[in-house]
C-alpha cells in the first residue's frame, strides 16, 4: 500500500524527540512537510528526514494537498485552530495534550473531524506505557475487587530543562500556555485515572498555585481531590518543582489489596493482596524527559489510519480528561467543589 504522508506543525522538543523520529521509524509513513515560525527548525527537520519546510501551517496546508495526516505539536493556545484547519483540509489529526484550552474549543475540534470524516486523536501516551498497560490488565481481571481510594501524581523539575527554548519557553507565557503544570502533567493523570478505573470524575476540588517558578503566572503545582462516579475518592498531583526524584506514580487501594504503579525502580507494578501474597511485575520503564522510550502514540495513530479504525484515545476522550483539569481551575477560582 502507499505510505501515509504526514506533516508536523511545530518543530520543538516534543516533535523532535517523539513525533518525528517515531513517524520516521514507522514503515507505513512518509514525512513530507514541517512547519514552524522559527523556520530554521522546520528546515533542520526537513534536511534530516526529507520533505519541505514552511514558516506557517497555513502555507503548508495550502501547498501540501496530498498530506494525509498531521501532528500538532505547538503551544496550547494553537491546538484548536490548527487541528480544525487541518480537519477542514481533510487531514487526520494527532494533537498534543491538552487537546484544547476550553470545552468549546474541544467540541469544535471534535465537530470539525466528524464533519470532514477524519480521525482526531489526542497524545495521551500514559495509557500506552507498559506499566500502565499491565496495571489496567490486572485491575480489569477483578482480582483486586473494587477500587476504594487512590492517589496519582506526575512531577518533574519543569519544562526549562526539556523545551528547546529553556526558561524562555512558551510553557511559561500564560497567553500561549493558558495553563502550566496542570496542562502539561495534570491532564495526563486525569486521563490515566479515568482510563485505569474505567470511570468518570464526578466532583473536583483544586488547590493550584505558582509556588517557585519566577517570572511566570502559570501554575507550577496543583493538588486536586477527585470523587469518581463509582464513589472512589483520591488525589491528583501535578508539579513542576520536583527538582530531585520526579514522580509518575499511581497507587490504588482496593477491597482485596493494593496496587502500586511506578513507585519502585525495576518493579514497575506491585500487587500486595490482603491474603499476604505479593506480586511484582518487571514490564519496562515509563518514558521520561531524560530517557525517551517510544510513546506508542504515533504507532497507534498510524495503525488507526491504516486499518480505518477510529482511535481509542479520541477527541471525546481527550475532552473529558481536559474537563477535569478545567474544573480544578474553576474550583481554585471559586473556592467551591465543582460537579462535572
Amino acid at each position: 500500500m502507499s505510505k501515509i504522508k504526514v506533516a508536523v506543525f511545530g518543530c520543538g522538543a516534543i516533535a523532535q524527540r517523539r513525533h518525528i523520529p517515531e513517524y520516521a521509524a514507522n514503515e507505513n509513513v512518509e514525512l513530507v512537510a514541517f512547519a514552524d515560525p522559527v523556520v530554521e527548525r522546520a528546515q533542520e527537520m526537513a534536511e534530516m528526514y526529507g520533505g519541505k519546510a514552511y514558516s506557517s501551517y497555513e502555507e503548508l496546508l495550502a501547498n501540501e494537498t496530498t498530506v494525509d495526516a498531521v501532528s500538532v505539536c505547538t503551544p496550547n493556545y494553537l491546538h484548536a485552530p490548527m487541528s480544525i484547519a487541518a480537519a477542514n483540509a481533510g487531514k487526520h489529526v494527532l494533537v498534543e495534550k491538552p487537546m484544547a484550552v476550553s470545552t468549546e474549543e474541544g467540541e469544535q475540534m471534535i465537530e470539525a473531524a466528524k464533519k470532514n470524516g477524519v480521525y482526531l486523536m489526542v497524545g495521551h501516551n500514559q495509557r500506552l506505557m507498559p506499566p500502565h498497560v499491565k496495571a489496567k490488565e490486572i485491575l480489569d481481571s477483578g482480582r483486586l475487587g473494587k477500587v476504594l481510594t487512590f492517589r496519582t501524581a506526575f512531577g518533574h523539575p519543569g519544562p526549562e530543562g526539556w523545551s528547546l527554548d529553556g526558561a524562555g519557553s512558551w510553557f511559561f507565557r500564560k497567553e500561549e500556555a493558558i495553563m502550566g503544570a496542570m496542562g502539561d502533567l495534570g491532564v495526563h493523570k486525569s486521563d490515566f485515572i479515568r482510563y485505569l478505573l474505567n470511570d468518570e470524575v464526578s466532583e473536583v476540588a483544586g488547590f493550584i498555585s505558582t509556588l517557585h517558578k519566577e517570572g511566570t503566572d502559570v501554575d507550577d503545582n496543583a493538588t486536586c481531590l477527585l470523587r469518581m462516579k463509582s464513589g472512589a475518592i483520591g488525589t491528583l498531583v501535578a508539579s513542576w518543582t520536583q527538582y530531585r526524584g520526579g514522580d509518575n506514580s499511581t497507587v490504588l487501594w482496593c477491597e482485596n489489596g493494593v496496587m502500586k504503579i511506578g513507585t519502585v525502580d525495576g518493579d514497575e507494578v506491585i500487587v500486595e493482596l490482603t491474603n499476604g501474597t505479593v506480586e511484582t511485575y518487571k514490564v519496562g520503564a515509563m518514558a521520561t524527559n531524560e530517557k525517551q522510550v517510544p510513546s506508542g502514540v504515533i504507532d497507534a495513530f498510524v495503525e488507526s489510519i491504516v486499518t480505518k479504525t477510529p482511535p481509542t484515545i479520541s477527541g471525546e476522550e481527550g475532552l473529558r480528561s481536559l474537563q477535569v483539569i478545567l474544573a480544578a481551575f474553576e474550583s481554585q477560582k471559586t473556592g467551591q467543589i465543582i460537579k462535572l
